[in-house]
Formats: C-alpha cells, structure tokens, sequence
C-alpha cells in the first residue's frame, strides 16, 4: 500500500512538472506568470534582497547612469579658499565627531559601530562609517537623526543657542550669505569645488559642481539620508534657517538654497529617486558591485526592489 501511494506520487510529480515545462515552451501567458514570479529574503543586518527575472532594458530604466567615471575630478586638489592644511584639520575633525557619535550609544536602541581602520585623515573612513551606519539601521530616521548629531557636535553650543535669535529670525537675508560663504570656506573638502551663486528667491545659494560625498558613497539614498535631509533638519532646527537642497544626480551637482524651506513635494521626490548604476546598496548586492560577479542579476534586484516598496533604493524608505 505504502509502496503503492509512492509510486502515484511519484508520477504525480512527474506530470505536474511535465505540464511545466510544456506550458512554459508554448503559452506566452504560462511565461509572463513565470517571468515575474521572485523571493524576498532579509538578512539579520536588514538589507533587503529581491530576485526577479525581468528584461535587462526594463531594469536599465530603473536606474540612474550618474556622472561619468571618466570625467570625475581628483578631489584630493580641491581645496578650500584656507588650502589644504585647513582643509585636512577639518576633515580629522569630522571624522573624529562622526566616529565618537556612531561608537557611543545614546539609546539602548542605537548600535554601536567601531571605526573605521583608516587614517585619520583619509577620507575613506569617513564613506565606509557611513556605508556602516546605514546599512546597519533599519529606521531611516535613526539614520538622519545620527548625522545631524554629527553636525551639532561640530558647533559651539554658544553658536546655536544664539544664531537663530541673534542672526536668522533678525536678519534672514544676511543669515542666508553668511551662511552660504562659510559652507564653500569650510566645506569644499568634503563636497568637492562650490561656488556661491544667487538663486531666484533673493536668498543666496551654493553650486556644488560635482559632489564628492556622493562621488565616493555611490548611493543615491546615502545622499538623501545621511547628506541632504540631516542637513536641511540642522539648519532648521539648530540654525533657525530654511535650506533646501537639491541634487542632480546624472550630472552630481547639488544646489543649495539658504532661506528657503523644502516642499512636501520636494522631500517626497527625493525619497524616490532611483538607484545609482554603480551603488552598492549597502552591502545587500555588493559583489555585483565590486566585480565579484560579471551578471547584471543586481539590476533586476533593484528593479524589483522599485515595484515592490515604491522606492529602487532599499535604504531609501523604513524597513520597520
């Protein structure tokens, strides 16, 4: 008996996978279903992994190509209007106040992260802190909330507790230039070259001309994470002053407008940009990245990761 219902099922297996493979071959409706069936896993660290069959065109389109690699500048000559001793000072300094906030928990909730092995001057620590800190939170506001910590710890408590009264609610205009020429004096070491130039609302404005944060990250949700919503919650909140920022991704400028507070529609557009080509999305797909693999398999993650959460970039939205 036992051996007997072995057999049916045996045969039943057979059949089921006969009709299958049949179907596949000759029902262009069986193929669609086929094409666009996928798994979801998720790794302890939170990174989201997404596997879809899908057109390598299709996918292409659910990505930003970004600023050719062949044109991208040797930002270690790029200096502020200081040089580069002033410069290299305010690197070692970043990169100390981002390392103490990331390894020192506030919250029984946050993690804490080691530093990075790296001199203290390379700039490189300062990028894999960041790719750290963001692949290992799953809330994308811990994130945000982390680096403007970082920012606050870089100014004098007497600086922020009398700016805004003193300087931004008083004197808006004045706020907004003094503002933008001390962001090009002292932060062209960590954005590459910027200028200030003036924007339509009469407030004053930086033109980063190929950003080297998100040269380096390569990601396009680490720049919205870690860069633009941090820094515009700081300038708000801290400084008493609206600033905006908006970043092009093909070309990697990023125009800042001091004075002048994000749209909704802004904010939501920015949460929905695509992936970058080349983004390592925080680990999850990296040995595509990194060469490891010569398949185009992590585009069609991406693209899934797009249909599914409404976003191509996992870092992108909260996970929890």
């Amino acid at each position: 008996m036992i051996a007997s219902c072995r057999s049916s099922l045996l045969f039943l297996v057979i059949l089921t996978a006969s009709i299958c493979v049949m179907a596949s071959a000759f029902s262009p409706r069986f193929r669609s279903l086929i094409s666009h069936s996928h798994t979801v896993t998720a790794s302890k660290t939170s990174r989201l992994h997404v596997r879809r069959t899908t057109p390598y065109n299709n996918v292409k389109q659910m990505t930003i190509e970004g600023p050719p690699l062949s044109s991208k500048p040797d930002y270690s000559s790029i200096h502020g209007p200081f040089g580069p001793f002033i410069d290299r000072l305010l690197l070692i300094l970043f990169r100390t106040k981002l390392s103490s906030r990331l390894s020192n928990k506030k919250h029984p909730t946050e993690i804490a992260i080691p530093d990075a092995p790296h001199p203290s001057h390379d700039y490189g620590a300062i990028i894999e802190l960041t790719h750290t800190m963001n692949s290992q939170y799953r809330n994308r506001t811990a994130v945000q909330s982390l680096a403007q910590d970082v920012l606050i710890s870089l100014f004098p408590s007497l600086i922020l507790d009398r700016y805004p009264s003193w300087f931004a609610r008083p004197f808006p205009k004045f706020s907004s230039q003094m503002c933008a020429y001390a962001t090009v004096a002292f932060g062209t070491w960590l954005m590459g070259e910027c200028s200030v130039n003036d924007i339509p609302s009469k407030r004053q404005g930086v033109l980063v001309k190929r950003c080297r944060f998100l040269e380096e990250s390569q990601c396009a949700s680490i720049c919205v994470n870690s860069c633009k919503i941090p820094t515009q919650n700081f300038f708000r909140e801290n400084m008493g002053l609206g600033l905006t920022m908006t970043p092009n991704y093909e070309t990697g400028e990023c125009q800042f407008a001091f004075g002048v507070l994000p749209s909704e529609e802004e904010e939501r557009q920015a949460r929905k940009t695509p992936c970058l080509r080349r983004c390592p999305s925080g680990g999850g797909m990296r040995s595509w990245h990194d060469g490891s693999s010569q398949t185009d398999e992590w585009l069609e993650d991406l693209n899934s990761l797009a249909m599914d959460r409404g976003s191509s970039c996992m870092l992108m939205d909260n996970l929890e």
